[in-house]
């Protein structure tokens, strides 16, 4: 049976996205494959230019490789290709956007598990950081949009134009991103 509602079915999850102090949140705005996207500021543990990469052989054209953020090895995802929109090219405003995320994803028993996630997105550019209340918040329409909705959280208007807020547990889920590594392994 086809449902009427257009929209993705996490309307708590829309809200809850962009809870804050007064009810509002801040957002980090930036371009990834031509893509207006946002994400929580409070996510974000640093923005970088972008510098040497260790590609990593065998894994999907998404995953540009790893650098070294002060002695750890931090993986770096190319966030334009990761919503399949070609890889990036790293240009004069390219930068890594460092964030912490919590990937909630089920182990082989189906319990729950949060395993905290530090990982670079390679942007196109980063523009600035605003506040959205949420009366500028709205659930992500189910069509219209050009990224995948299950990789978005919520739509919030900033500077009069759409900007699409990312699900970083869903868009970097541990599985998810296990998965896509492993089918491009040799058989």
């Amino acid at each position: 049976m086809i449902s009427s509602d257009t929209t993705v079915a996490r309307p708590a999850q829309a809200a809850a996205a962009l809870e804050g102090h007064g009810g509002h949140r801040s957002l980090l705005r930036m371009s990834a494959g031509g893509e207006l996207v946002a994400v929580p500021i409070e996510s974000v543990r640093e923005i970088l230019e972008v510098g040497r990469l260790t590609p990593l052989p065998r894994t999907p054209d998404f995953v540009r490789g790893v650098m070294n953020l002060r002695g750890s090895v931090v993986p770096v995802v190319d966030l334009s290709a990761r919503i399949e929109h070609g890889s990036t090219t790293i240009g004069r405003r390219s930068c890594i956007v460092v964030v912490e995320v919590g990937s909630h994803d089920d182990d082989e028993d189906g319990a729950a598990s949060n395993v905290r996630l530090v990982v670079g997105l390679l942007v196109d550019a980063v523009f600035e950081v605003f506040d959205a209340p949420p009366e500028q918040v709205e659930p992500v329409p189910m069509l219209g949009t050009r990224i995948d909705p299950h990789y978005l959280a919520a739509m919030a208007r900033a500077r009069a134009e759409v900007v699409a807020v990312l699900d970083l547990p869903h868009l970097l889920s541990v599985r998810d991103l296990a998965n896509a590594i492993a089918s491009h392994q040799p058989q």
